[in-house]
């Protein structure tokens, strides 16, 4: 099964040194182990745009889409055979990146 693990900030500054160490270091590991799909960290959510077009024209506003102090500011999907093993996964890598993280299952599976 495949899960995203979303990591939620409420800095506005990028991961230190020693954090970034560490996601590397949780990176290769999930890469070893085969739980690796794909990651990546997002700009800030002052880098957003929203676009709407439900009513056939598209409009596209700057910023976030909510006011919110916590943001998406990356995320891991990853392959566990279950919840559990999810979940064991995530917490290491909320310890490796120092912030709160959400795990979710994808649809379908």
């Amino acid at each position: 099964m495949q899960y995203m693990v979303s990591v939620i900030d409420d800095q506005t500054g990028l991961a230190s040194a020693t954090e970034m160490a560490a996601i590397d270091v949780f990176n290769a590991r999930l890469q070893a182990e085969g739980h690796w799909v794909f990651a990546a960290g997002l700009g800030p959510p002052s880098t957003a745009t929203v676009i709407d077009n439900r009513d056939g024209q598209a409009v596209l506003t700057d910023g976030p889409f909510v006011e919110s102090k916590e943001y998406l500011a990356g995320f891991w999907v990853i392959e566990a055979s279950d919840l559990d093993v999810a979940l064991k996964l995530a917490a290491e890598g909320s310890k490796a990146c120092n912030r709160k993280v959400e795990v979710r299952p994808f649809l379908g599976e």
